[in-house]
C-alpha cells in the first residue's frame, strides 16, 4: 500500500469516527429533547389539573356558602307576610291597654310575645330605630317631614310609624319613620 492510501483510510477513518461522534451526539440530543419535552408536558398538565382543582375546590365553596345563604333566607317571604300580624297585634295591644278589659290584654299580651319569640327563633329580629335618634337613609325610611319641635330634633326622627326587622343579616322591612326639617 502507497502512503497515499494510508492516508486517505487514515482519513476516512477520522471522518467515519467523527460520524459516529456527531451520531451520537445527535442521539443524546433528541433524547434529552424527548425528556425536556416530557417535562414541559408534564408540567402544562400539572398546571391544568392544579388550576382544575382550585376551581373546584372553589365551586365547593361557592356553593355551600349558597346554601347556606338559602336556608338562612328560605322563609323570608313567610316572615315578610307574618309582619302585618305582627304589627296588628301591637295596634291591638295599644288599643285594649286604653280599656279596663285586662284580662283581654293579657291574652293579647301572651299570643303577641309567642308570636314573637318563634320568629325570633327563626332569625327575625326587630331594626332599632326611636324618636331622637339621627336619621340615617342606610336604615330608615323616611315617609315624611314635617317641622322640628324643636332644633336639636332637626334632621332626627320625630316618629316611628312602622317597625323594620332583619332576618339574619339582611333588612326585609326599614323601619319607617317622621323626621323634622
Amino acid at each position: 500500500m502507497s502512503t497515499k492510501d494510508n492516508q486517505e483510510d487514515i482519513l476516512n477513518e477520522n471522518i467515519e469516527e467523527q460520524v459516529e461522534q456527531a451520531e451520537e451526539q445527535a442521539a443524546e440530543t433528541e433524547t434529552v429533547s424527548a425528556e425536556e419535552e416530557l417535562q414541559i408536558k408534564l408540567k402544562e398538565e400539572k398546571d391544568k389539573f392544579l388550576r382544575l382543582f382550585a376551581e373546584f375546590e372553589n365551586y365547593k365553596r361557592r356553593t355551600s356558602k349558597e346554601r347556606v345563604e338559602l336556608f338562612k333566607t328560605a322563609n323570608e317571604d313567610v316572615m315578610k307576610a307574618l309582619l302585618p300580624v305582627m304589627d296588628d297585634f301591637d295596634r291591638a295591644y295599644i288599643e285594649i291597654s286604653k280599656t279596663e278589659e285586662k284580662d283581654l290584654l293579657k291574652g293579647v299580651e301572651l299570643i303577641s310575645n309567642k308570636l314573637k319569640s318563634v320568629l325570633k327563633g327563626k332569625g327575625l329580629e326587630q331594626v332599632e330605630a326611636a324618636a331622637g335618634d339621627a336619621f340615617n337613609a342606610d336604615h330608615h325610611e323616611a315617609i315624611t317631614q314635617i317641622p322640628a319641635p324643636s332644633e336639636e330634633l332637626k334632621g332626627k326622627i320625630i316618629d316611628v310609624i312602622e317597625k323594620g326587622y332583619k332576618l339574619g343579616d339582611k333588612v326585609i322591612r326599614f323601619p319607617k319613620v317622621v323626621i323634622g326639617q
